[in-house]
């Protein structure tokens, strides 16, 4: 029988956004597609800047017609005060959300919380079940961001700095974290650009090294070449921020990567629908 994860998240709070406009007010500003949410299911998103950068990322859920949103903790006021500020005369109530204080995360088994609103992972089966809860759930003390970490996903705030990253970068493109289907929204014409490129030049990749990995989030390099950046650790494993092409090229020339003192070894996540670049000339 397979057991069942879990772990508390104190990481992450909720916003309650809700009123007659709050489904077309947030369709015209994130990059998930929220018009068609059902009840009870989660979406993936952000709010990105004029630029096409990562603003915030969050779990968008609908519950009736109530919007909630599973966010950085550190980013809750932040991102209320952005919305305030687009919300302008549309009747859109924002605010923290006071029923669900906290969050949690399970996978393996599934699992019932009593009390909880939960909703499956958006993003891959593997990555389990959100539960928002009215009491915090006991026997939850597993490592979700080991768990994270091993399947590849990208989190904002633990493996880059908020409006540094494209979303093709942190991968959103590769589990519905963009609709490109629907219409406008913040930083659309940028990330459009970017989908139409033959190539995306940086990518989240696993990484892993037979030592632990340093959590100081340094350069990484080949040839004494700086490549990209390491993101989250959890162990010997990790992700960092990549350049495809140069990555592809060091190894196939055995050149090894390093971050700080570690030699690591990088790789596609599994899921992916992308495969590294068929020309490493580009610069």
């Amino acid at each position: 029988m397979n057991k069942s994860f879990g772990e508390i998240l104190n990481n992450r709070k909720l916003v309650r956004i809700q009123g007659e406009d709050a489904a077309e007010f947030l369709n015209s500003l994130v990059t998930c597609e929220v018009l068609l949410l059902a009840d009870k299911q989660a979406s993936f998103g952000a709010l990105l800047t004029p630029q096409g950068k990562i603003l915030f990322d969050f779990f968008l859920i609908r519950d009736g017609d109530v919007f909630l949103i599973d966010i950085d903790a550190d980013m809750r006021d932040d991102f209320i005060k952005r919305m305030m500020f687009y919300r302008l005369r549309r009747k859109v109530e924002i605010e923290q959300e006071e029923q669900y204080q906290t969050v949690a995360a399970s996978w393996g088994a599934e699992i019932s919380i009593k009390g909880a609103l939960s909703v499956l992972d958006p993003r891959l089966v593997e990555a389990g079940m959100r539960h928002y809860c009215k009491t915090p759930p006991s026997s939850m003390n597993d490592d979700y961001t080991f768990h994270r970490l091993s399947l590849g996903l990208v989190e904002g705030g633990a493996d880059f700095e908020f409006g540094s990253v494209f979303p093709h970068e942190a991968l959103m493109d590769q589990f519905g974290g963009v609709d490109f289907q629907k219409g406008c929204y913040v930083g659309q014409e940028v990330v459009s650009r970017m989908q139409h490129r033959t190539t995306v030049r940086k990518r989240f990749l696993k990484v892993s090294s037979t030592s632990p990995l340093p959590d100081d989030h340094p350069d990484i390099r080949a040839d004494g070449k700086v490549i990209g950046k390491l993101g989250s650790t959890a162990g010997t494993i990790g992700l960092a921020l990549l350049r495809m092409d140069r990555v592809q090229s060091s190894q196939e020339a055995g050149i090894d990567l390093m971050a700080g003192d570690c030699v690591i070894e990088a790789e596609i996540q599994a899921w992916a629908q992308y495969d590294w670049p068929q020309n490493n000339a580009e610069t």
